[in-house]
């Protein structure tokens, strides 16, 4: 079922040291594992993730069944079935802190991938995750919205 509505796309980052070249499948193998060690969710909480080579892979899929909320993404509590999740891989320095350590190919393949996602879903606001109500931490270690003009301007 098509999304009845679309009004965030979420720039989130993997949490991720810069040496750590992860994509789609490890994130989803983080997200579908049993806590302690995972999160016990139904599939990856992210739409779409961006490795560090800048390659686009599919997380999960765009639209859901209304009434099945395990389709819906997880990734911002409280906006899941009105956002999109873009995660760009990285975001944490070698000693554990948060660091804007993305690639030149990630930012492109994040502006092809955020335009591509706006002629879907016009008028849908681009953010970082840590521009939501409530939400503690760095991710994802940039200014989204300053980003965002800048490669508009």
């Amino acid at each position: 079922m098509p999304r009845q509505t679309t009004g965030f796309i979420a720039i989130h980052c993997s949490d991720t040291k810069p040496n750590m070249d992860i994509g789609a499948k490890e994130i989803r193998q983080w997200h579908v594992a049993p806590p302690p060690k995972g999160r016990g969710w139904a599939d990856i909480g992210y739409n779409f993730i961006i490795r560090r080579d800048g390659t686009i892979e599919p997380g999960r899929d765009l639209d859901h069944d209304g009434d099945n909320f395990e389709e819906i993404g997880a990734h911002v509590e409280g906006f899941n079935s009105r956002s999109v999740g873009i995660c760009m891989v990285g975001g944490m320095d070698y000693v554990g802190k948060p660091d804007n350590n993305f690639t030149p190919e990630q930012f492109k393949s994040l502006a092809t991938l955020v335009r591509q996602t706006l002629h879907i879903y016009p008028g849908a606001v681009v953010q970082g995750h840590r521009d939501f109500p409530g939400v503690k931490k760095a991710c994802p270690c940039f200014d989204v919205k300053a980003w965002w003009k800048s490669v508009n301007s």
